[in-house]
């Protein structure tokens, strides 16, 4: 029946990520990807190489309609998730023969050319072409094919999927268009989601929020999610399509964030702030000045493809002869108010606009740490100016905390927001 609940578990498999070698990069994207489809997550489970570890994690997720694995795909001996797999469904592993042809064709490109050994290569290709009897095979994105079975005997259906996570990205779709999964899915609808961003705002005064609107309004049907990811304060908020008492509380939380953070608020779609400044600096032109955060606020911005339409370039004035030299800073800046200071970000600014010929520059210069503070300027101070062309300027002169990367890392969330208000008005 449209509109029924779906739980689904995530095992993770791999040593690596046991050890800490690796981190788990999977089992929060599958996460995400099914709560867009309307599946609720109930658990992810990392587990090492070992069968008989694999065979217990797959048991103890019996009770989900859905089990995601990743990783233990492969060539290798240690890829052995399709055996656990087809042991514990009771499908025998037989040969695919036209996924041994595509995986042939896809390890052909490679073997020539490295010298592999023919024998060898054979044999992987068979491996990897092994699938469970009555399962989907998908098409690798790289050498290991993908896998859904269908469920039977008190198992519930398994998605199999690569480890590498760019694979896992390549064949998503591919994997929830397989049989098994669409008939899982028309069991369900996709949640209706709010994704509110806002920074500025302490987690303790979201909770607080929270609360008072609790008081007049039942919650419970409301799944709630708050957490501070990149310095920003993400507010999730997700329902099924036509739960009444959820849309009441999802129109009661949003208005009552409005009414106390709305200033905040500068997403509510879930855009991050850098895919929200790639779109406001569209018809615009940036460049940076940076001395504490050598270069990351330029690396940040010119990580998003296309980002060369806007981005015109970058100095790192760490010393103050560079500041004096690249950018113009006047001796008497830097002599009588520092290079720390109001006074020396705001000619750093107007130095980049003069020698980029840019609408919009951003600089900062600040005291990281751990020393070289004082009592009038401790580690944590950092200066920004924002400045656009025609003169308009935002100037800032917080003390952030943490530790020396904390303070360059949230210098640069910092400056971004920055330009953003400055491109907002």
């Amino acid at each position: 029946m449209a509109g029924s609940r779906i739980t689904a578990g995530i095992v993770a498999t791999g040593s690596e990520l046991l050890a800490g070698r690796v981190r788990d990069a999977n089992g929060p994207w599958i996460a995400e990807r099914l709560g867009r489809l309307g599946v609720d997550v109930v658990e992810i489970v990392l587990v090492g190489d070992r069968p008989e570890e694999m065979d217990a994690a797959l048991r103890s997720l019996s009770g989900v309609d859905l089990i995601v694995t990743s990783g233990g795909l492969g060539p290798t001996a240690d890829d052995l998730t399709a055996a656990v797999v087809a042991d514990l469904t009771g499908r025998p592993l037989e040969l695919d023969e036209h996924m041994e042809k595509v995986v042939g064709d896809i390890i052909s490109r490679f073997a020539d050319r490295l010298r592999w050994d023919a024998d060898a290569l054979a044999e992987a290709n068979r491996k990897q072409a092994m699938v469970p009897r009555g399962a989907t095979a998908i098409r690798p994105a790289g050498t290991a094919p993908g896998l859904a079975v269908p469920p039977g005997d008190g198992v519930p259906t398994v998605l199999v999927l690569p480890g590498p996570p760019r694979e896992v990205h390549a064949m998503w779709d591919d994997a929830v268009a397989s049989a098994p999964v669409q008939a899982l899915l028309e069991r369900t609808e996709p949640f209706l989601e709010t994704h509110l961003r806002l920074f500025g705002v302490p987690e303790s005064e979201i909770a607080a929020t929270l609360r008072a609107v609790g008081e007049h309004t039942d919650l419970a049907p409301l799944e709630i999610v708050t957490c501070l990811r990149d310095f920003s304060l993400e507010v999730d908020l997700r329902r099924r399509p036509g739960d009444e008492a959820a849309e009441t509380a999802h129109d009661a939380v949003v208005a009552e964030i409005d009414a106390r953070h709305g200033a905040a608020v500068f997403s509510r779609t879930g855009q991050t702030i850098d895919e929200l400044l790639f779109d406001l600096l569209s018809g615009h032109t940036i460049a940076t000045a940076e001395s504490c955060t050598g270069g990351l606020l330029a690396g940040r911005l010119t990580e998003p493809a296309g980002a060369s339409a806007h981005v015109q370039g970058g100095i790192v004035s760490y010393s103050n002869e560079a500041k004096a030299n690249l950018l113009g800073v006047p001796q008497d800046v830097l002599d009588t108010h520092g290079a720390v200071s109001v006074p020396a970000v705001q000619a750093m600014a107007q130095g980049a606009i003069d020698r980029f010929g840019v609408d919009v520059a951003v600089a900062i210069s600040g005291i990281a740490g751990p020393g070289g503070g004082t009592e009038q300027k401790p580690v944590g101070y950092v200066c920004f100016c924002v400045r656009t062309a025609d003169g308009t300027e935002i100037v800032r002169d917080p003390v952030l905390p943490g530790e020396r990367g904390d303070v360059r890392e949230r210098s640069v969330v910092l400056a971004m927001h920055l330009v953003r208000r400055i491109l907002t008005g």
